[in-house]
């Protein structure tokens, strides 16, 4: 069978590629998925998982064979993108440099704040980051901090990628500390040239062509990068441009990935006026946090005791927590395993909007009490949209984003309002939209929202 585009998203333990028909047409189609498990560990090869996923596509399609015009990749094998992160003061380019990363579907080992001790040196050996990410001081500023740091770095002979996007006035001086190293040096805009102005779409781009770069880590992922017409995309950040494409044609939005491992939650919003007005630290408008202890299946352990255990077994009276906990399975099957996964992940659902969303609190000071801001608005956020295996196959998935806005009873969180719109991503595709949507624009927002539902606002004409 003769197909327009393949998109693989290669996972640390599974493959699954996603078919689309009529990409140059007014009406494309997604037509099937296919799985199979990664390969990566015991000196194994992606391509064989690759193979597989596609042989699964054949068989689901009812097909001897899958050809294809274009392919695409995202990738989170080999444990994904491992990067540290070194700044001058937390809040300000530390904080920056974290967001840009993040953005971009990085994994966060190590953020530091300042010069760089000898246990930082001693952990970012032993962390081995795929990428370093070296900012500090705005433009014109502060300069030694981010020198003293790229001198030690430069010593450790490292031999990864070092991503300048500091001080404007360092950017010679740090080409001669790196200049005769085994690192590749890539040189970038600052991510915070100036007081609360966040810059971090450039440092955001150039991780992810770092990425696809040198992205060699997985046995046989270097043949993967012949076989696809674009970049290889870090599986999160395709996610982050579904939402950023989504956000310039719906409106504000945040996208939650409840995961075996992580729970990932992106928010595309620039908040209101009047919450930016009382703003302690400015925030990205496009913000990703990963929330590594809230998986629903490697972590399953730990949100049960986030809940409590006792607690959990009162709410849920109909259901044996022990039994279901000894017998634990990565796809639900019963209806009391299936109750048992909703209430954890309404739980890691809850417990990552609030770490992401931000918070007003009272100051009291000479003039009495006011309100400050602190950490990313999302009052304005329009839609909540569900991805992932939790929030795209449970039953209860509307009701447990729904939840999200009854939480916020006293309105001290910047939580979306009650008015927000639920939507899942069905066809669960939307990492391989983001990884689609660099070619195929068009193709790929018509996709998304068949995908969300929402055709019957933007219909696609049948040709």
């Amino acid at each position: 069978m003769k197909i327009d585009v393949l998109v693989a998203e290669i996972g640390s333990t599974t493959t699954v590629v996603n078919a689309f028909l009529g990409i140059h047409t007014d009406c494309p189609k997604f037509i099937g998925q296919g799985q199979a498990p990664t390969t990566v560990f015991e000196g194994g090869d992606v391509r064989n998982g690759l193979n597989g996923a596609i042989k699964d596509l054949a068989e689901n399609l009812g097909v001897d064979s899958i050809e294809y015009d274009d392919m695409f990749a995202t990738s989170s094998a080999a444990g994904g993108l491992k990067m540290t992160v070194h700044g001058l003061v937390y809040d300000m380019t530390a904080k920056a440099a974290k967001e840009a990363a993040l953005g971009a579907g990085a994994v966060i080992h190590k953020v530091s704040a300042g010069k760089l001790r000898r246990t930082d040196i001693k952990e970012i050996k032993e962390i081995k980051p795929n990428i370093i990410l070296i900012a500090g001081g705005v433009d014109y500023g502060e300069r030694d901090t981010a020198i003293y740091n790229a001198e030690l770095i430069a010593g450790l002979h490292l031999g990864v990628p070092v991503i300048y996007a500091g001080n404007i006035e360092n950017q010679e001086e740090i080409k001669l500390i790196f200049e005769d190293t085994n690192y590749k040096l890539y040189i970038v805009d600052n991510v915070y040239p100036k007081i609360d102005y966040l810059n971090i779409e450039p440092t955001r781009e150039v991780i992810q062509n770092v990425f696809e770069e040198h992205i060699t880590n997985a046995p046989g992922m270097e043949h993967i990068k012949d076989l696809v017409n674009e970049n290889i995309t870090p599986t999160p950040g395709a996610v982050m441009e579904s939402a950023k494409l989504l956000k310039k044609h719906i409106g504000d939005l945040i996208v939650i990935d409840v995961g075996g491992a992580t729970t990932d939650l992106h928010s595309v919003t620039e908040g209101s006026e009047g919450i930016n007005r009382i703003l302690v630290n400015p925030e990205p408008v496009a913000k990703r946090s990963v929330e590594g202890d809230l998986g629903v299946y490697v972590n399953m352990k730990n949100i049960v005791n986030l809940i409590g255990k006792d607690k959990l077994q009162e709410e849920l009276k109909n259901i044996n927590i022990d039994e279901i906990m000894d017998n634990y399975l990565p796809i639900p099957k019963t209806p009391q395993q299936k109750e048992f996964v909703e209430r954890l992940t309404r739980e890691a659902v809850l417990r990552a909007t609030k770490r992401h969303a931000g918070i007003i609190r009272n100051v009291y000071g000479a003039s009495g009490k006011s309100k400050i801001a602190e950490g990313k608005d999302l009052t304005e956020v329009k839609y909540i949209v569900g991805t992932g295996g939790a929030l795209t196959r449970l039953p209860k998935r509307v009701e447990i984003m729904k939840y999200i806005c009854e939480y916020n009873k006293n309105k001290d969180l910047l939580f979306p309002k009650e008015k927000a719109t639920i939507l899942v991503d069905n066809d669960y595709i939307m990492a391989s939209l983001g990884v689609l949507s660099k070619k195929y624009e068009d193709a790929s927002l018509k996709l998304m929202l068949k995908s969300l539902n929402l055709e019957e606002e933007h219909e696609c004409t049948l040709g």
